[in-house]
């Protein structure tokens, strides 16, 4: 297989092809190339080694699809992750590829009603797609059954690992049909992967995607908390503040990134869309006025942005949080490239914090939080600019007539008064701090939300390296600020341990014991408002 195959020459279904194109891809990723044809095969089992941004759930779901019988309604593949979160995307992807193929795809997960997912297993379903507790309390209530699976699928394996899953994996693939096909798919291959792919895949093929590194140091990661009434605001904010701004403006829909295009003209920036509804000419047309700088922003979905490569961008906003770790990693990875920085920012509301930091963990980066720049700083740039542009045209050759026109004008005027008046009639309508909408702090609101949930955290830190319950709580409140009552639910196992905390203190804890160049010590484990139901 070749670097230039396409995905005709993977072996997929004519119907899968037709789904995958009206998807928006075009050519398969390194990890699709090598994963596809061998699960097409039905042969062997997979131990492949590839990091959040390759497209690997579609390297493991465009054949899944093309192997499952729709027409028996048994579950025929079980596709396991470390998080409620990802187990939704997982399913959310498998669902937007499968085309017309009548497949039903289940996600079961902590934290939704058991029972619900009870009906609906029992109705039928041929993949199900689920967190490590929630699949085994199903198997434990005999709700599901998997003596008869044809695929088991460990999507993110040494993130199971790091969250202490390993023995919940194990009691798993005990339940499964031992004559299944088992892929396992991680960033990483530590020894205890390799040790389980032994144990319980009978012989597999280990494959290798180039590993690369998916968000760029060059690339600068930032969020902004704003109301969601108030991003469009914040988004001419920030484009003003620059000197030069360059970027793509991610949304979710159409709709929305016509309305942002809309605005954004009334304003009078130069700013175009493409989405789905926008014809290839048009694409074409405005693709090709943006990497002219004809225009220099541009608002798009993450579909209609699939194949666009355009060199030197300053900036990537996510004007809407994108779904899942895959989204995120492949819109930011079209800045800071060829040696120039940029910037990645992202909007999130309040109640968005959770996700952002699940994304922020599957992409191994770092996202650091940042403030809406103020109306006054923003003029003030402007006014730099202002006298950079006029001190350059000074320098030029100007015509004798502006010269007369200028001496005209200073013969019965004050100097001062009269560039006063220039400046005035020239840039008013720029500098004016009126033509800015104020913004609301969300950050008071950010705080009683914070407050109301908490955050679990995993510490690669446990009894062999000395530590106890309060040792470990003495540890992280002399490391950040924090009242060790605020620490509850300290549970120190062998190799690692968990803690829990309020979410307005999680961030911190993890920044603080993070080491460059090495592997954190601290990450979050899970999200929890009610402990119990959140696995």
């Amino acid at each position: 297989m070749t670097d230039k195959s396409s995905f005709e020459d993977l072996g997929l279904s004519p119907q899968t092809l037709q789904a995958v194109y009206h998807k928006g891809f075009e050519e398969p990723t390194t990890i699709q190339r090598l994963t596809i044809p061998l699960m097409l095969r039905n042969d062997l089992n997979i131990l492949a080694q590839s990091q959040t941004g390759t497209g690997k759930t579609a390297a493991f779901g465009l054949p899944l699809i093309d192997m499952i019988d729709a027409h028996c309604e048994t579950v025929q593949a079980l596709i396991v992750t470390p998080t409620r979160e990802l187990a939704i995307q997982v399913s959310e992807e498998i669902n937007s590829l499968k085309g017309e193929k009548n497949i039903k795809i289940v996600p079961i997960y902590g934290g939704q009603s058991i029972d619900q997912q009870f009906r609906r297993l029992k109705r039928g379903v041929h993949i199900v797609v689920g967190s490590p507790g929630r699949i085994i309390d199903h198997l434990n209530r005999k709700t599901l059954k998997l003596h008869e699976i044809q695929h088991l699928i460990l999507d993110e394996a040494d993130e199971m690992l790091n969250m202490g899953f390993i023995e919940d994996m194990e009691e798993i693939m005990k339940h499964t049909n031992p004559d299944k096909k088992t892929l396992l798919f991680s960033a990483t291959i530590p020894k205890k992967i390799r040790e389980l792919a032994h144990k319980y895949m009978d012989g597999y093929k280990l494959i290798t995607d180039k590993m690369k590194q998916l968000t760029t140091n060059l690339t600068e990661q930032i969020y902004f908390e704003v109301k969601s009434s108030d991003r469009f605001e914040a988004l001419c904010r920030i484009i003003d503040i620059e000197d030069s701004f360059y970027g793509i403006i991610f949304c979710r829909t159409k709709n929305d990134v016509d309305s942002v295009v809309s605005h954004l003209n009334n304003r009078g920036y130069d700013a175009e869309a493409i989405h789905g509804d926008i014809t290839q000419v048009q694409r074409e047309r405005t693709l090709g006025k943006f990497r002219k700088k004809t225009i220099n922003v541009l608002v798009a979905t993450d579909v209609a942005a699939r194949g666009i490569d355009v060199a030197n961008l300053t900036h990537v906003i996510n004007y809407s949080l994108p779904h899942d770790p895959e989204s995120y990693v492949h819109r930011i990875g079209r800045t800071g490239r060829a040696g120039n920085e940029g910037t990645a920012i992202t909007f999130i509301t309040p109640r968005e914090y959770k996700r952002l930091m699940f994304i922020q963990r599957i992409a191994k980066t770092d996202i650091r939080k940042g403030s809406i720049p103020r109306v006054k700083d923003i003029i003030n740039a402007k006014k730099k600019k202002i006298y950079l542009d006029l001190a350059g045209i000074m320098e030029q050759d100007i015509e004798d007539q502006y010269y007369n026109w200028a001496k005209q004008l200073l013969t019965d005027k004050n100097p001062t008064q009269l560039l006063a008046a220039m400046l005035n009639y020239c840039f008013k309508n720029e500098i004016d701090p009126e033509g800015y909408n104020e913004i609301q702090s969300a950050g008071k609101k950010s705080m009683q939300l914070d407050l109301q949930g908490k955050a679990r955290l995993f510490i690669a830190l446990g009894n062999k390296d000395n530590i106890n319950p309060s040792k470990l709580v003495k540890l992280i409140a002399k490391k950040v600020s924090i009242d060790p009552q605020q620490i509850s639910d300290v549970q120190v196992m062998n190799k690692f341990s968990f803690v829990t905390v309020p979410f307005e203190q999680a961030e911190k804890i993890v920044h603080s014991f993070r080491q460059k160049g090495q592997k954190p010590l601290v990450s979050h484990a899970r999200s929890i408002i009610d402990k119990k139901n959140n696995v």
